[in-house]
C-alpha cells in the first residue's frame, strides 16, 4: 500500500496480521490511521456491510447491505454514482469493473475505475471507494511551445479548499512536455500537487508525481504530448504555492537538468539511456549521485547532486570563497572545522563577509593571523551581525568554526583575495550596491552607490588607498548598503524593503516608515513580495502620518492585497517582529498619485479580453468579456468601492480547454 488513495478493508485469513511500515529519506506525509477489530468471521463488519450466516446452503455466507437487501457473495453492492458525475457500467459481479466520470468543470478525486474482487475468500467488495467529483475552482488549458503559470495568488498565500486543474498540450503532437519549478512550497502532507501523463485528469494510472512540502524533482517530463496538474488544498492555512515553467521537448528525452552550483557536468545527451556524470570544483565536496541516467519513463534516475564546502581544507589560490557546510541551508551540529588560506610570502590576505548567521554565543568563527592554533586572534564572531572586512598581517590566515550540539543558523559566505604591500585589498562589490573604480594602488579611490531602497550602513561614499602608520590601507571602512529599519520618504516614488532584504529580517524589530506626498495627492503602495512569520511578525499600514491614524490593514504570513491607497498625502507603516523565527520580509513600491475623490483608478483590460463600461466613479461597475476561444476566470463585475478600490482583482481570460475528460 502506498500513495494517497484509501485502501479497501483487509481481513486476515488466520488469527494474526503483521503490518510492516517502511519510509525513505525524503518527504514527510500525514501517514495513516487504521482501526482494527477482532471478531468471529460471521460478525465481521467491513465497508459498511455485515456478514451473517446464510440460509441458502449453496453459499457459505450472504451479505446484508445497509439498505437491508441481501445479495449473494459473488456480487458487489451497487457503488452508486458520484454527485456531479456519472457511472459507466452496471455489472457488479466478480471481476467486473465500472468507470466514473465527472460533469464539466468538476474534477475526479479517487479511482477512475474500480473492480469487484473476492475478499478473504468470504465475500465480494469493490477494489476502492467510489470517487467524488469536486468543483474545479481554478486552472486553465495551456499550449506549447512554452510558458509559465502559478498557483492562485502567487507569491502570496493560495486559497483554501482549492481544486485547480491545468492541462498542458504540446502544439507538436510528436513532442512531450517538460516542467520545472522556480519556487514550490505547499503545506506539507495536507496540500498536494498531483502531476499526471496525458489529458485524463485524475486517472491514478497516469500519475507521475504527488508533491507536497518544499522538495521537488529538478524536472518532470511526460510520456505523451499532454500533461495534467491537479492542486488540492485543505481548509486550513496554506503557503505561497508554486511557479512552474513548461516547454515542449523531443520524445524519449528527460530534459536538461542543469549543472550543480560549484559543479562540473560531463555529458550533454538527455535522451533515454543517456548518462550524465558530475564532479565538484576544487575545494568542494559532492553530495548525491555522481551519475544519473535518463530512464525509459522520461524521468532522471535522481536529482543532480549538490557541491558543498568541506569542513577541513587548505587554500592556495590567490582568491576564493569560504562557505560554512551546506550554506545557506544551515550548517548542522557538532562541528569543528578548520580552513587555512596560504598566500605567497610577502603578501597579505583580505576577507570580505558577504553573509553571516550563527547561533549566538554557542556557535562561533575565530580568525587567526597564522597557521597554528596559537596564532594571534584577529577576531571571534557569533550571532547574525555581519562582521566588517578583515585583513591579515601575515601571508597565512586560519579560520576555526565550532558549532555545538543544538540549533544552527544559515552559516556564512566569505570571499578572500591576496594582495601586495603597495596596494589595498580588493574591497569587492558590496551587496545591494554599485562600485565605481577598479584601481587599488596607493593613492587610488573607489566610490560606492547604494541601490534603490538601500542606505549606507557602513563607511562613506568614497574611500582612498593611503599609507597610515606604516601600512597601506583604505582610508575608512569598506562601504556597505542595507535596508533601513524605518525612515521618512518624500520622493514621488520609491521602494520600501524589510531590514535585511533580500535576506531574512532580524528578530525583535520595531520599524516605522512615513511616506509623504505633495498636498492634494494620495499614495499608492503595491506589494511585490510579502512573507512574514504567520501571526507573529506584523506590518500595519495606517492612513495618515502616525500610529493614531486610521488602520488600512494589518498583514502577516503571505496574505496581502495587490495595492492600497491613502485618502490623504501621508501613509504610516509599522513593522514589528517577535524574538523567534524570521522570513524573507517584503518589498513594497510606493508612488504619489492623483486620485479623484469620487472615483477608482482605471482597472485595466484583460489580455485577450475587452471591457464593458468606462465609468470609474464610486458605486459604478464595469464588466468584462473574452475573445473567442477564451473564458473569464470570474464573471463578477468589478464595483468601485468607497475606499477607491475595486471589489475584485481584474479577471483573466484563460484558454478554453480543447477537451476535458475526467
Amino acid at each position: 500500500l502506498s500513495g494517497m488513495n484509501i485502501p479497501p478493508p483487509i481481513i486476515s485469513n488466520k488469527n494474526w496480521l503483521r503490518l510492516h511500515f517502511v519510509t525513505d529519506s525524503n518527504h514527510r506525509y500525514r501517514g495513516f490511521s487504521a482501526p482494527y477489530q477482532v471478531k468471529k468471521a460471521i460478525d465481521f463488519k467491513s465497508r459498511g456491510f455485515k456478514l451473517f450466516p446464510g440460509k441458502d446452503n449453496s453459499n457459505k455466507f450472504s451479505i446484508l447491505n445497509e439498505g437491508g437487501i441481501k445479495q449473494a457473495s459473488n456480487l458487489c453492492p451497487d457503488p452508486g454514482e458520484p454527485e456531479n458525475g456519472k457511472r459507466i457500467g452496471s455489472d457488479f459481479s466478480l471481476d467486473a469493473s465500472v468507470q466514473f466520470s465527472c460533469d464539466e468543470d468538476y474534477v475526479l478525486q479517487g479511482a477512475k475505475s474500480i473492480t469487484c474482487q473476492r475478499i478473504a475468500e468470504v465475500f465480494a467488495a469493490w477494489s476502492d471507494h467510489r470517487p467524488v467529483c469536486k468543483v474545479k475552482t481554478c486552472g486553465s488549458n495551456l499550449q506549447g511551445p512554452g510558458g509559465t503559470f502559478t498557483s492562485p495568488n502567487f507569491p502570496f498565500q493560495y486559497d483554501s479548499n482549492a481544486q485547480c486543474v491545468w492541462v498542458i498540450t504540446a502544439i507538436n503532437p510528436n513532442k512531450v512536455i517538460q516542467i520545472n519549478f522556480e519556487e514550490f512550497d505547499l503545506e506539507i502532507g495536507y496540500d498536494t500537487l498531483t502531476i499526471g501523463d496525458g489529458g485524463e485528469v485524475g486517472d491514478p494510472r497516469t500519475v507521475l508525481q504527488v508533491l507536497t512540502g518544499s522538495f521537488v524533482p529538478d524536472l518532470i517530463v511526460s510520456m505523451n504530448n499532454q500533461m495534467w496538474l491537479h492542486l488540492q488544498t485543505d481548509e486550513s492555512v496554506g503557503s505561497i504555492g508554486f511557479k512552474v515553467n513548461y516547454k515542449e521537448i523531443e520524445k524519449e528525452s528527460c530534459g536538461d537538468p542543469g549543472t550543480p552550483l560549484y559543479g562540473i557536468r560531463e555529458g550533454d545527451g538527455f535522451s533515454n539511456r543517456d548518462v550524465l556524470r558530475f564532479e565538484c570544483q576544487f575545494g568542494f565536496e559532492l553530495i548525491g549521485e555522481k551519475s544519473i541516467v535518463c530512464q525509459e519513463n522520461n524521468q532522471w534516475s535522481a536529482n543532480i547532486p549538490i557541491c558543498i564546502f568541506p569542513c577541513l581544507s587548505n587554500f592556495t589560490a590567490p582568491m576564493g570563497t569560504v562557505l560554512s557546510p551546506d550554506y545557506p541551508e544551515g550548517y548542522g551540529n557538532n562541528l569543528n572545522c578548520i580552513w587555512t588560506i596560504i598566500s605567497d610570502p610577502g603578501s597579505r590576505i583580505h576577507l570580505s563577509f558577504n553573509d553571516f548567521d550563527l547561533e549566538s554565543q554557542f556557535d562561533f568563527l575565530a580568525i587567526k593571523d597564522g597557521d597554528s592554533p596559537d596564532s594571534p586572534i584577529l577576531g571571534t564572531f557569533t550571532g547574525a551581525e555581519v562582521p566588517s572586512h578583515l585583513t591579515s598581517n601575515s601571508h597565512i590566515l586560519r579560520l576555526e568554526f565550532q558549532a555545538d550540539h543544538s540549533m544552527s543558523g544559515r552559516g556564512f559566505n566569505i570571499t578572500y583575495n591576496t594582495f601586495g604591500h603597495n596596494e589595498c585589498p580588493d574591497p569587492g562589490i558590496p551587496i545591494n550596491a554599485r562600485r565605481f573604480g577598479d584601481n587599488f594602488q596607493l593613492g587610488s579611490s573607489i566610490s560606492v552607490i547604494c541601490e534603490e531602497g538601500f542606505i549606507k550602513t557602513q563607511g562613506t561614499e568614497t574611500i582612498t588607498c593611503v599609507l597610515m602608520d606604516g601600512k597601506v590601507m583604505w582610508s575608512g571602512p569598506i562601504p556597505k548598503c542595507g535596508a533601513p529599519c524605518g525612515g521618512h520618504f518624500s520622493s514621488p516614488n520609491g521602494v520600501i524593503l524589510s531590514p535585511g532584504w533580500p535576506g531574512y529580517y532580524k528578530d525583535s524589530l520595531n520599524c516605522e516608515w512615513v511616506i509623504e506626498a505633495e498636498p492634494g495627492h494620495s499614495i499608492k503602495i503595491t506589494f511585490e513580495r510579502f512573507q512574514t512569520e504567520l501571526n507573529y511578525d506584523v506590518l500595519e499600514v495606517h492612513d495618515g502620518p502616525n500610529l493614531l491614524s486610521p488602520l488600512l490593514g494589518s498583514y502577516n504570513g503571505t496574505q496581502v492585497p495587490q495595492f492600497l491607497f491613502s485618502t490623504s498625502n501621508f501613509i504610516y507603516l509599522l513593522f514589528t517582529t517577535d524574538n523567534s523565527r524570521s522570513n524573507n520580509g517584503f518589498k513594497i513600491h510606493y508612488e504619489s498619485v492623483t486620485v479623484n475623490t469620487y472615483s477608482c483608478l482605471d482597472p485595466g483590460i484583460p489580455v485577450h479580453g475587452h471591457r464593458y463600461g468606462h465609468d470609474f466613479s464610486i458605486g459604478s461597475t464595469v464588466s468584462f468579456g473574452c475573445d473567442p476561444g477564451y473564458r473569464l476566470s470570474h464573471e463578477e463585475p468589478l464595483l468601485c468601492e468607497k475606499n477607491h478600490w475595486w471589489s475584485h482583482p481584474l479577471p483573466t481570460c484563460d484558454g478554453v480547454p480543447l477537451t476535458w475528460t475526467y
